[in-house]
């Protein structure tokens, strides 16, 4: 068990609800570390893009990331040497859309149908594809249908998840532009007719489907069976690099100890928390 300082603490956490994302804009983390003289520092704002991708690969030494489980699951896989402090379940709407005028009611209705997906072929790990996927496949399984009955249509992004920084706009991370474009693609796919079901999750899945009146085929985030509900979100994992608890063991107890204070404070102030997620997410409070 070493005790040696460390200088920094890298952090990255994705723009949904996380115990990191509280912890770090109450200051906690930061006044907790600063006592050890540990700085603490944002990977996604970092002007670099090696350290900017290790919020996906996990690749940066002394890192924590608080976050979907794909990545983290992917860079485990890849050999990452990585270590897993804790999961966190916090559900969310994760809907299957379609046209009012589509025909597509229920699940039942996908079959033979075309399905817009997003192909992130310059990322490392295409976790939004790898959702949507999920998303389908428990949707269809409800119904006994396979993702093989329906048509799969690609939407190709080219830019990479990393491109450009996090930038920091009235408190709020936006990160990068392109990122948010990408999003839209089969979104934008939708619209002009040329698929005739997406797949969305979050808080902006809800206000999309409301400003363009798309109809909800099913809630998968909604549904009782938690199995159901298990996706790139459900649950997110916490992580570190293995030579952060090996060498900084009292850092890695100061992390959960600030990710577990964030979630009481949370449950004890509902309002307060909802203003911190929108801006976390980069949505409406509603």
């Amino acid at each position: 068990m070493s005790h040696k300082l460390l200088d920094t603490l890298w952090y990255t956490r994705c723009p949904v609800p996380t115990g990191l994302g509280i912890a770090v804009q109450q200051g906690w983390l930061d006044a907790a570390l600063a006592a050890r003289g540990t700085a603490v520092q944002s990977l996604r704002e970092s002007s670099e893009r090696a350290v900017r991708e290790s919020h996906f690969d996990h690749s940066l030494r002394n890192s924590v990331r608080h976050g979907g489980n794909i990545p983290a699951v992917w860079a485990r896989a890849a050999g990452r040497d990585t270590r897993l402090l804790g999961l966190s379940w916090s559900d969310e709407t994760q809907r299957i859309l379609s046209l009012p005028d589509s025909g597509i009611r229920t699940v039942r209705d996908l079959k033979g149908r075309r399905f817009g997906l997003p192909k992130w072929v310059n990322a490392q790990i295409d976790f939004a594809r790898a959702q949507a996927i999920r998303g389908l496949e428990n949707a269809l399984r409800l119904e006994g249908l396979e993702v093989s009955e329906v048509e799969l249509v690609d939407y190709v992004i080219e830019q990479g998840q990393s491109d450009a920084p996090a930038e920091r706009v009235a408190g709020t991370n936006v990160f990068g532009g392109q990122r948010r474009g990408g999003q839209a693609a089969e979104l934008a796919g939708l619209l002009r007719g040329e698929v005739d079901a997406i797949f969305l999750k979050g808080a902006q899945a809800a206000q999309l489907a409301q400003l363009f009146g798309l109809h909800t085929v099913i809630d998968t985030g909604a549904h009782p069976d938690p199995l159901v509900r298990a996706n790139n979100g459900t649950p997110r994992t916490l992580t570190v690099d293995a030579h952060l608890v090996e060498q900084h063991f009292e850092v890695a107890v100061d992390i959960v100890s600030q990710v577990l204070r964030a979630q009481d404070w949370a449950r004890a102030h509902p309002d307060d928390t909802r203003r911190f997620l929108a801006r976390e997410s980069n949505t409406s409070e509603y």
